[in-house]
């Protein structure tokens, strides 16, 4: 069994056809064939099953695939890695990110790491949801991602940075702008503006709305945290949203942010397939972005 056999048997899961992997690899596809049926042997077990139109794996060929593309994309990052240490740079972190991440939890974090580290190179790969990002931790397509903690995923470590309060985001004209709180009950008949379908923060909000015995109904729906708020500030909706760091909205502004108390805030941190391997670089380039968003929300405002 070589590295070799498990990549192109891989290849062949993904592909569903022999020809169409072979053609990628400019082999024959008796030679992919070959890579199979050595993989099968050394198993005992048959791996693939012939269909009319390609192969798909069997069980077995499920449970290799599922380990060998972990195990492959882990020697990947490690080459990588020694790579970099071989042509003496100082290395890469990739970061997954959604929409809002970098401006509202992060600018003060990258600034102070690139003062310090002006050599090192960082990837930013932007997902539209918390979900997206915690697949592209335990791909290996990145390092670390922030994401708003949900339910575990297996293969991914989270953890929580900080507490995200929910608000009700409303026009200074508003009829409830002049509350100081609100309860949850009071919120069954605002023109709500909804968060994205099954995004982390939609289902821990309506989790916690059905416990008050309160569902929501909407006519306008939007991607981000910040188009939500931007539609609140248009006078087009009420935005039910966690208060971010980057907001700060003074008297003088055109939206009010009332806090919901009966709510549970919403967690915020880092994820990543094991912290006791990230690289020394990738742990420092985390906690300083913990460490300047606890001094910013800390700080007088």
């Amino acid at each position: 069994m070589t590295l070799d056999d498990l990549r192109v048997f891989i290849a062949v899961c993904e592909a569903r056809n022999l020809s169409a992997v072979a053609r990628s690899m400019s082999c024959s596809q008796s030679a992919v064939s070959q890579h199979v049926k050595r993989l099968e042997r050394e198993t005992g077990l048959t791996l693939l099953e012939r269909r009319p139109r390609g192969v798909a794996p069997t069980r077995a060929g499920r449970i290799l695939r599922r380990a060998a593309a972990e195990g492959i994309a882990g020697l990947d990052d490690a080459l990588r890695q020694l790579d970099d240490l071989r042509r003496g740079v100082a290395g890469t972190i990739r970061i997954a990110t959604g929409a809002t991440t970098v401006r509202h939890f992060m600018a003060a974090g990258v600034t102070s790491f690139r003062a310090g580290h002006p050599e090192v190179n960082l990837e930013f790969v932007t997902a539209n949801s918390s979900r997206r990002c915690l697949e592209a931790v335990r791909s290996h397509e990145v390092d670390l991602a922030w994401v708003t903690i949900g339910p575990p995923m297996d293969g991914v470590e989270q953890r929580s940075s900080c507490d995200l309060p929910w608000v009700l985001a409303v026009h200074v004209a508003d009829p409830l702008s002049h509350r100081q709180t609100i309860t949850p009950a009071e919120l069954a008949d605002i023109r709500h503006i909804e968060l994205p379908e099954h995004s982390t923060s939609r289902v821990h909000l309506e989790m916690h709305l059905e416990r008050h015995g309160v569902r929501l109904t909407s006519t306008t729906s939007v991607a981000d945290w910040d188009t939500a708020l931007l539609l609140a500030e248009l006078g087009l909706g009420h935005a039910l949203l966690p208060a971010l760091p980057g907001w700060g909205l003074g008297p003088g502004g055109i939206v009010r942010l009332i806090p919901i108390p009966e709510l549970p805030p919403l967690g915020a941190g880092w994820a990543a397939r094991q912290w006791d391997a990230l690289s020394p670089l990738a742990l420092e380039f985390a906690d300083t972005v913990v460490n300047e968003l606890i001094s910013r929300t800390r700080a007088p405002q």
